[in-house]
């Protein structure tokens, strides 16, 4: 299931949202590739956290 802005995984709500919009992002295609959801968001979020630091505001 695709997820949005509105609509995210719970253990999404905690991040900052610049951040989680980019996990989703990264979960949707990472979904669209066949990863499971829990590997999904979980690489998504490390990810995501790690393109924050290397892409200041």
């Amino acid at each position: 299931m695709p997820w949005n802005k509105n609509d995210y995984p719970q253990s999404m709500k905690n991040l900052d949202e610049r951040v989680r919009n980019k996990a989703i992002e990264i979960a949707n295609a990472l979904l669209d590739e066949g990863y499971e959801e829990g590997k999904a968001i979980a690489i998504a979020t490390s990810k995501a956290e790690e393109w924050d630091e290397n892409h200041p505001k």
